[in-house]
């Protein structure tokens, strides 16, 4: 919202109004409605008559579409200069190659009385030593429409038209056609939402089987079946409740807001694994309300930590300077709350129901009264079908699943260990240097095709105009934003001093540039005029525009005040993001050394390359806010300074891990992983805090003794709330768009490494720190007696 080129496009709006009767590509301040076609030759020159023929048939065809009944064709809706409709050149001057055997000079050809540059319209051009052309692999034609209100429905159909025709167009042996248009962008978005709906439900279809297979047991009574099934319904419910509320009241939805129900889904999950866990360990024989307490007093607590830091994580999100994830965050903090409810409620009251059945020895499924000890006269079909009940004679709790007691018998103990211990220190000193390198080689940056399916005719033409059209990239407008003295001998040539420092940049050509001042002064020494004289340079001024017309536009005239004008330098060998990033920030960092007048620089795509300068501060400001939020609450709510600080520095620590296993898995840095860095912030945190508040609350007397029991009583939930989410997420694999990939393939990163802080790191940690600072107080002790 605050992207500074927005700011620049209002100044150019302002200061140099649009004339749509002399339509002029690089002085658009908005995209504009337009088609464009992107030939390829299969025989690596479209030059040749077989490709051209058919390029200019499709030429042919496109400028015949007809809409409203025929009644209006591309000369009723084309943009116009001079009253005429604003052609492709380019076919004219290779189809005159062809016919007059002339020679086509690149990237300026001199066409009738005008010049024009190809370096848009030619891609893939190899030249001889004279700078003709010898073959051009591709061209691009694009047909401009007219951008007024106006002829807004009829452009729109016309559109609409001109993508049915390119869709239909069959196949050809001799030419590969790409097509894009003005509506595209807005066209993928919609099938962003419509790719992820299917793919929400695989996913909760994935979640449903992995909880009840994770929550079956062998005893019928003890049977946790319809626990995991509700525990996903209540995800379901709080993705609905929220939702639901939110578009009643008219929060925008927007497609970032898709990724929102994956994340609920993993929370849910996982709050249901750890109650499901608590209940487990209280006593079989005492009342139902008595186990519920114990239940609500071992999970709740924890739960209540994560949910309230997630909840104000995501609504100070909601501060974001972007659109997009101020609409995410306020959906997915409302359905954390949601969650949290119908946990605490939905679920806990099922949770209740289903322990009045345990508590009436009732099978899981018929819920009849069954017998606990197998009958010696029945068979074994009916002892497995129709027994349960036993539980633990020496704790009085259920019986444990093997993986639990392999936390309790086996990881916990051995992980205590004093070497154990060494070598995990020694592995997290590693994993912690290999993510700082990470950090420092992580890519910055997104390709347009990004936010497109895969297969769509969006990423073919994008991909196509990166590989045949990078070499010019595009024209931008260097603004002198206040008044100026251009009559001023002295200043002017200061002024002109400082443009050419534009083309002293590498990325800028030195010979294309587009002056009005240059234009002026060429016509003044033709007339034999003293444009250093403030008088005639005015009084000129205005027969100058009207002989070209054009470059009225780039002039603010208000009566003898100049108040603002604007120049065009050309930009080469912008072939990738990470170009573009440095392309806006050298041009900026030019603007900002003139001393003469105030430069600005805009191109209507710097709307977009404005994200490269706010995403890296927004994450360390996302991290920042979360890790002081999570401070606080753990100061609150956890038992143990130690630990609540710890569960603070693991944010950092898996976000460090995160952002540096990112640059080994080639994902970029860009808004799209923001937004999902902004999501993953919370899961970071979990699994840490949940294991952080077992230790401090645990009533063993020995660090080690408090490591194993809080491994043995969440380790094996911890396993499970990671599993099920990941498997539930991996649906988001064979997704067409590259946004849901990017969003599992860091949340698997989150939920992995995350996973490895609780089971491993966090463990070992909180036993050393905790072995200093009892050594400490015992030494403190001594001394004072």
């Amino acid at each position: 919202m605050k992207g500074p080129s927005k700011v620049t496009r209002a100044l150019v709006k302002e200061n140099f109004p649009y004339d749509h009767s002399l339509f002029s590509e690089d002085r658009l301040y908005s995209g504009g409605r337009f088609a464009s076609i992107i030939a390829v030759a299969q025989n690596h020159n479209l030059l040749d008559s077989p490709a051209l023929e058919e390029l200019t048939r499709l030429n042919d065809k496109v400028l015949n579409i007809t809409v409203d009944g025929r009644r209006l064709g591309f000369s009723d809706v084309c943009a116009r200069v001079d009253r005429e409709c604003v052609s492709n050149v380019v076919l004219e001057i290779i189809n005159s190659r062809k016919t007059h055997q002339t020679s086509i000079t690149y990237p300026e050809h001199s066409h009738g009385s005008e010049t024009v540059f190809l370096g848009s319209a030619l891609g893939g051009v190899t030249t001889d030593a004279n700078g003709t052309v010898a073959s051009a692999q591709a061209v691009r034609l694009t047909y401009f429409l007219n951008d007024q209100e106006s002829s807004s429905e009829a452009a729109k159909l016309w559109l609409r038209r001109f993508k049915a025709l390119l869709s239909e167009e069959p196949s050809s042996k001799h030419v590969d056609v790409s097509y894009f248009t003005s509506k595209s962008k807005q066209e993928e978005i919609d099938s962003h939402t419509t790719d992820g709906f299917p793919l929400f439900l695989i996913t909760y279809a994935f979640a449903i089987s992995f909880s009840v297979i994770s929550c079956m047991r062998v005893d019928n009574v003890r049977n946790k079946v319809w626990v995991a099934v509700f525990g996903v319904v209540s995800s379901g419910l709080a993705v609905v409740s929220s939702f639901g509320l939110l578009l009643y009241i008219g929060v925008p939805f927007v497609i970032t807001v898709a990724n929102s129900p994956f994340l609920i889904l993993g929370i849910g999950l996982n709050n249901m694994f750890i109650m499901v866990s608590d209940w487990q360990h209280s006593n079989v024989k005492d009342s139902v309300p008595k186990r519920m307490a114990h239940t609500y007093e071992e999970a709740v607590m924890s739960i209540t930590i994560t949910a309230l830091t997630d909840v104000l994580k995501f609504f100070i999100g909601v501060m974001s300077d972007f659109r997009a994830v101020q609409s995410f965050c306020l959906y997915t903090a409302t359905s954390i709350f949601f969650c949290y409810i119908y946990t605490v409620t939905f679920l806990g009251a099922f949770m209740a129901l289903n322990g009045k059945r345990e508590a009436g020895n009732r099978h899981w499924l018929t819920c009849m009264e069954i017998p606990t000890v197998k009958p010696i006269d029945r068979p074994d079909m009916y002892n497995f079908c129709c027994v349960g009940g036993d539980y633990d004679k020496t704790t009085g709790a259920e019986k444990k699943k093997l993986a639990s007691n392999f936390f309790k018998d086996c990881f916990g103990p051995f992980l205590v260990k004093s070497w154990v211990k060494g070598l995990v220190i020694v592995i997290y000193l590693v994993y912690l240097g290999m993510s700082i390198f990470g950090c420092f080689n992580v890519q910055q940056g997104i390709e347009l095709y990004d936010l497109a399916a895969d297969n769509s005719h969006v990423t073919r033409f994008i991909k196509k105009e990166r590989q045949y059209f990078s070499d010019y990239g595009p024209s931008i407008m260097v603004i002198v934003k206040e008044e100026f003295p251009y009559w001023d001998h002295v200043k002017r040539q200061q002024l002109q001093g400082c443009l050419e420092d534009f083309k002293g940049l590498w990325f800028v050509d030195k010979e294309i540039s587009t002056s009005w001042l240059d234009s002026f002064l060429s016509y003044g020494q033709e007339r034999h005029l003293n444009l250093n004289d403030k008088e005639a340079f005015l009084n000129n001024l205005t027969e100058f525009f009207e002989d070209s017309p054009v470059f009225k536009q780039d002039v603010n005239l208000t009566g003898d005040v100049l108040t603002a004008s604007r120049f065009f330098i050309q930009t080469v060998d912008v072939a990738n993001a990470s170009t573009e990033i440095e392309m806006l920030q050298g041009l900026k960092y030019i603007a900002d050394q003139c001393r003469v007048a105030s430069l600005t620089v805009y191109n209507k795509d710097f709307i977009y390359f404005d994200q490269y300068d706010v995403v890296v501060k927004s994450i360390i400001k996302n991290v920042a806010v979360i890790s002081a939020v999570m401070l606080v609450v753990s100061l609150l709510l956890i038992p143990d300074p130690v630990c609540a600080l710890l569960v603070t520095c693991s944010i950092g620590s898996v976000m460090v891990g995160v952002t540096g296993f990112m640059a080994l898995w080639d994902i970029s840095l860009d808004s799209i992983s923001m937004i999902i860095f902004t999501v993953c912030i919370g899961f970071t945190v979990d699994f840490s805090a949940h294991v952080s508040y077992a230790f401090a609350s645990s009533k063993k007397q020995s660090p080690n003794e408090k490591a194993v029991e809080a491994l043995s009583n969440l380790g094996y939930p911890i396993l499970q709330g990671t599993l099920s989410t990941i498997l539930g997420l991996s649906a988001l694999i064979w997704s067409e768009f590259h946004t849901f990939r990017t969003f599992f393939q860091i949340f698997f990163l989150v939920m992995f490494l995350g996973m490895v802080h609780g089971l491993i790191f966090i463990p070992v940690i909180l036993t050393l720190f905790t072995c200093c600072s009892r050594e400490s107080k015992k030494d403190l002790k001594m001394t004072r007696m």
